[in-house]
């Protein structure tokens, strides 16, 4: 891992951002999943070393709440337009006028965003286990608040998964993630509209055995140029780790 370089965002909060290779080669931009980082998702999983064989300059960043970035704890500061703008910030603050998009989870909802908001700068994405509903809809959060408030332990099933990721990334800090969730669903405006759908080619990718996979292959139909990948025999939180996913990916990205 590089040392991370700081950009300012709009609300005075820091992100945390990471460059690999030369800016004479065609640039990857990579944003994970909740609860994650640069490094757990795309540096540990043997992403970026790939993407550099392949030829390709990488940019990612730990997305505000996350990895090295600032971790308010303000709901507010979470909205899933701030999230993409954090990525528009990124490519300006480097001088990027166009880059290929890798996210995953979260990062993948927020390149649902980013692919319309700035359609000319992305000429083509990789969105992986992207939800057709409100990120992190699954997780309780009223668990997750008693955990953080009062040390109860969290009985659901799937919210146990995510604060089981939670703890295994170093420095996630879970106030700050139940801000993220939060945010997102007061906003009203997660939810990705398959009928404003992005018209680059987009490679959607879920694991065989995630609960949101057929939302994802809806989302992917609903998209003129979309493509869908079923990740064999991985769930959402091993999904990144597949081979398969990291060929299928290089192979489209190539285009």
């Amino acid at each position: 891992m590089p040392d991370p370089q700081y950009i300012m965002v709009g609300e005075g909060h820091r992100i945390a951002t990471y460059s690999w290779g030369d800016e004479d080669q065609p640039t990857v931009v990579m944003v994970h999943g909740f609860a994650s980082s640069t490094k757990d998702n795309w540096v540990s999983t043997g992403w970026v070393r790939d993407l550099q064989r392949a030829g390709y300059r990488v940019l990612a960043l730990d997305q505000r709440g996350h990895g090295a970035s600032d971790k308010p704890h303000d709901a507010r500061d979470y909205r899933l337009r701030q999230l993409a703008g954090d990525v528009e910030a990124v490519l300006d603050t480097y001088l990027v006028d166009e880059a290929r998009y890798v996210g995953y989870s979260l990062g993948a909802r927020v390149g649902w965003e980013v692919l319309q908001d700035i359609a000319p700068r992305i000429p083509r994405a990789v969105l992986g286990g992207v939800p057709d509903g409100i990120p992190l809809a699954r997780l309780d959060l009223d668990q997750v608040r008693a955990l953080a408030d009062h040390g109860t332990p969290v009985t659901d099933a799937v919210t146990q998964n995510y604060i089981r990721l939670t703890e295994r990334v170093p420095g996630n800090d879970l106030r700050a993630l139940l801000a993220i969730a939060t945010g997102l669903r007061e906003s009203k405006q997660a939810d990705p509209d398959p009928a404003h759908a992005p018209h680059q080619p987009v490679l959607f990718a879920t694991g065989t055995l995630d609960a949101i996979i057929e939302g994802s292959r809806a989302l992917a139909a609903a998209c003129p140029e979309g493509q869908f990948l079923e990740i064999p025999d991985r769930h959402h939180f091993n999904a990144p780790g597949s081979r398969v996913f990291r060929a299928a990916a290089l192979e489209f990205l190539a285009g």
